[in-house]
């Protein structure tokens, strides 16, 4: 039986590219790739105070924004790139493309490269599912969805299979990218999907309520005179200065929760509020330092923006699941020295040799 190729290589770094994270999905499932990232993120957000944490540095434009997203505890240290950039599509690129590197902190070697657009989608529907199981009520069973872009349909499953959602209800302003989910949730057992003619409809009666649009506009997609008592609301749009989903009146009246206040103040639907507005911290809910749902008629918020310890979550896994499958390659990122204070002569020896083959052809 051959070996097992090592998580991290003793030399090199494992890429792990699209074509790699595509069969990763297709052997283990979707459901259970949700389900596992969903399952590191809780256990890391229990490790809280482990982390040495910073909001995100980003550069904004006109026409969207790019992000470095950093975070490490003793052992490793992880970076994602990140982009949001609404007007893409008309191009033909995503919205949101993105790549992470998981480093060891002892020697600073990166033995990890891989992709992040797809496992992105992945793991924000994951840390949506893990905050809505202890912000949303237990009996929970109608969502509705605003927003039926990319991220939609990730959602939706995570809602469905994590928590038990049987009803998820459509809107979008866009009508192709509403006939887009429909056709990809259709086969999904269990599942009943209703098409609605607005916000307002969709949201009728709805226990969970998840907006995920994409405008870099300071938009209102959801008042407050469309609350019901027991509601949750995974607002997910809201994600840079500027870009807001929900109207203040939605956090006034509802406990808000967020992933790591200084960043979501910044970037959250929370920019519209006082800095005295009060908020808790999922990870002080999931550790039992602080109260999630207090009741069956409260109306609770997660104002969810990304934070860099998700993507370290889903990177760990990611590194996991590739040497378990067998998958992604190891690359020459960082030259391998035969002498680690010479790199000039590494680079001259390379020179030399390439120089020779090419006289020699």
């Amino acid at each position: 039986m051959p070996a097992q190729r090592p998580a991290t290589p003793p030399s090199g770094t494992l890429f792990v590219g699209v074509p790699d994270m595509v069969r990763l999905v297709r052997r283990k499932g979707l459901p259970a790739c949700i389900a596992g990232v969903a399952a590191r993120i809780e256990a890391d957000f229990l490790r809280w105070p482990e982390f040495d944490k910073s909001a995100r540095v980003a550069s904004h434009s006109a026409d969207g924004v790019i992000e470095l997203m950093p975070i490490a505890d003793a052992t490793r240290f992880a970076f994602k790139y990140v982009n949001g950039h609404p007007k893409n599509t008309r191009s033909g690129l995503p919205t949101v493309m993105a790549f992470g590197v998981l480093a060891d902190v002892a020697t600073g070697a990166p033995r990890l490269l891989a992709e992040l657009t797809l496992t992105t989608a992945i793991r924000t529907a994951a840390t949506s599912a893990v905050a809505a199981r202890r912000l949303a009520r237990p009996d929970s069973r109608r969502m509705a969805l605003i927003g039926n872009g990319a991220q939609s349909e990730f959602q939706a499953l995570a809602f469905h299979y994590l928590l038990g959602i049987e009803e998820i209800r459509l809107f979008d302003v866009d009508p192709a990218a509403t006939a887009k989910l429909m056709a990809h949730l259709k086969p999904v057992s269990g599942l009943r999907v209703v098409v609605c003619a607005d916000t307002r409809e969709a949201v009728r009666g709805a226990d969970i309520v998840t907006t995920v649009t994409a405008d870099k506009t300071n938009a209102i997609i959801l008042s407050g005179d469309m609350l019901e008592p027991g509601m949750h609301i995974n607002g997910v749009g809201g994600d840079c200065p500027g870009k807001t989903e929900l109207a203040a009146d939605v956090l006034r009246r509802a406990s808000v929760f967020v992933e790591f206040e200084p960043q979501t103040r910044i970037e959250g639907d929370l920019q519209q509020m006082p800095a005295d507005f009060g908020v808790t911290e999922l990870w002080r809910v999931l550790c039992a330092d602080a109260q999630g749902r207090r009741s069956d008629s409260e109306i609770t918020v997660f104002d969810s923006v990304g934070f860099a310890l998700e993507d370290y979550s889903a990177l760990r896994l990611l590194r996991d699941r590739a040497a378990e499958l067998g998958l992604g390659e190891t690359i020459g990122l960082i030259p391998g020295l035969a002498d680690p204070k010479d790199l000039y002569g590494h680079l001259m020896g390379e020179a030399a040799a390439a120089s020779g083959a090419r006289r020699a052809a």
